[in-house]
C-alpha cells in the first residue's frame, strides 16, 4: 500500500463544471497499521464523487480552507449522511463527532446553510436538532501557524491572499514527506511559506495572464510558477481551473515561470506524495 497518497475528488474552480464537482481531495497516509484519511475542502458536489473513493466511516477529519461555497458547502449533506444514514440512526450508538478544521465562524455559516428550526428535525428526539451540527461534528478553528495532528499527518495552516480568512494547508507526514495545498490564494509571502520544499504543490490557478488583471484573489498559470520555483517545490500540480479557463494556457504559463511543466489534477485520480 501506498504510504502518502492525495486523491483529487473535485477540481473544478468556483463552481462544479461539467466534468467535475468544485474542490475536493482526500489524502490518506498508512503508517503500517491503519490508514488515516483526511478530506480537505468539500465544495459544491463533491460528496457524491467523494463516496466512490471512500466511506464517509473511514474519513478522520475534514479541512476547509476557506468558507466559499465551492470549498465547504458539501459539508452539509455529510452532516445528512452521518446523521441520518438508517444503519446509525437506528442504533443506540451514532457515530462519534468527526473533527472539522475551519475558519472561525465555520460552524455558524454551515449551520445557517442547514438550518431546521429546533425540535421540528426528525432526529429531534435522538440528539440531532439541525438547528446545530454539533451532533455530527466537532468544529475547531485553524489560526495563522496553528497544528494540527491526525494519524502520522501534520497539517499546518498559512493564512494566504483571497478576500475572505484562507489558509493554504500544509501537510507533514512522519516520514518526512510535505504536501502543500494552496486553497485559493494570490501570490503571497504566506503561500510561499506553506509550499516550502515540498515534494508535491497542488496549486490552484483559476486565473489567465492578460484576462484577469484582478489581484488579491486567485492565481495565473505564471503566478502558480514562480511561487513554486521561489519556494523550491518538487513537483507542482496545477488545479481549481474552472471551465471557462483554459488549461493548456495556465499550463504554459506555469512551465515557463516554474521551469517544468507542471502536471494538471484529473478528478477521481490518486497521486503517490512524493
Amino acid at each position: 500500500m501506498t504510504d502518502f497518497s492525495i486523491t483529487a475528488v473535485g477540481i473544478s474552480g468556483s463552481y462544479p463544471g461539467p466534468a467535475s464537482s468544485a474542490s475536493c481531495y482526500v489524502v490518506s497516509a498508512h503508517d503500517g497499521e491503519r490508514t488515516t484519511n483526511i478530506v480537505l475542502d468539500l465544495g459544491s458536489g463533491a460528496l457524491g464523487p467523494l463516496q466512490t473513493v471512500l466511506n464517509h466511516t473511514q474519513i478522520d477529519a475534514v479541512f476547509l480552507s476557506h468558507l466559499h461555497p465551492d470549498h465547504c458547502l458539501d459539508v452539509t449533506g455529510l452532516y445528512v449522511l452521518r446523521t441520518y444514514d438508517p444503519k446509525f440512526f437506528f442504533e443506540e450508538s451514532p457515530l462519534p463527532q468527526l473533527p472539522v478544521y475551519g475558519p472561525a465562524g465555520s460552524e455558524a455559516r454551515l449551520q445557517s446553510a442547514h438550518h431546521t428550526p429546533a425540535g421540528l428535525a426528525a432526529g429531534a428526539g435522538k440528539g440531532a436538532d439541525d438547528s446545530t451540527l454539533d451532533s455530527a461534528f466537532e468544529f475547531k478553528d485553524l489560526t495563522p501557524g496553528s497544528r494540527h495532528t491526525v494519524g502520522p499527518l501534520t497539517v499546518v495552516s498559512h493564512l494566504v491572499d483571497h478576500p475572505v480568512e484562507t489558509y493554504a494547508l500544509r501537510i507533514e507526514h512522519a516520514n518526512g514527506t510535505v504536501l502543500t495545498y494552496s486553497g485559493d490564494s494570490d501570490a503571497c509571502d504566506g503561500l510561499v511559506d506553506a509550499a516550502r520544499d515540498a515534494d508535491l504543490f497542488v496549486c490552484e490557478a483559476a486565473f489567465e495572464e492578460g484576462r484577469d488583471n484582478v489581484r488579491g484573489i486567485h492565481l495565473t498559470g505564471k503566478r502558480a510558477g514562480e511561487v513554486a520555483r521561489t519556494a523550491g517545490v518538487k513537483r507542482l500540480m496545477l488545479t481549481h481551473i474552472p471551465p471557462w479557463t483554459s488549461e493548456d494556457k495556465v499550463r504554459t504559463e506555469a512551465t515557463e515561470s516554474f521551469g517544468h511543466t507542471p502536471e494538471l489534477a484529473s478528478p477521481l485520480t490518486t497521486y503517490t506524495v512524493p
